[in-house]
């Protein structure tokens, strides 16, 4: 089971163990973005204007960002980069290279 159920980051495709922010296509990791930041901009713009009742939409921004943030921002970082990059480890030593023949 994904950790998306239990509050933790996915682990998914990860041999390692390590949280998994990415999305499965760019888009859809903008559209998350864009729902999120803009739910919590507008529960906190409306506070005047609406009362107590547009904090409402701050969890609905929190949920589409999987959390905070901070995990969009890592998630879109993953995402793009997917593919695109392999970590090679010899001799006690890991690095980042980009992947033969791309994509």
């Amino acid at each position: 089971m994904t950790g998306r159920w239990t509050g933790e980051p996915a682990t998914d495709g990860r041999p390692d163990g390590r949280p998994d922010f990415a999305s499965a296509s760019l888009p859809r990791h903008l559209l998350r973005g864009a729902v999120g930041f803009g739910a919590v901009a507008a529960g906190l713009g409306l506070l005047p204007v609406v009362g107590v009742v547009a904090l409402l939409l701050v969890p609905v921004g929190l949920f589409a960002l999987r959390g905070c943030p901070m995990c969009w921002a890592i998630g879109l970082l993953q995402t793009v980069s997917r593919g695109r990059l392999r970590r090679e480890c010899a001799d006690g030593r890991c690095s980042i290279a980009p992947r033969a023949g791309g994509r």
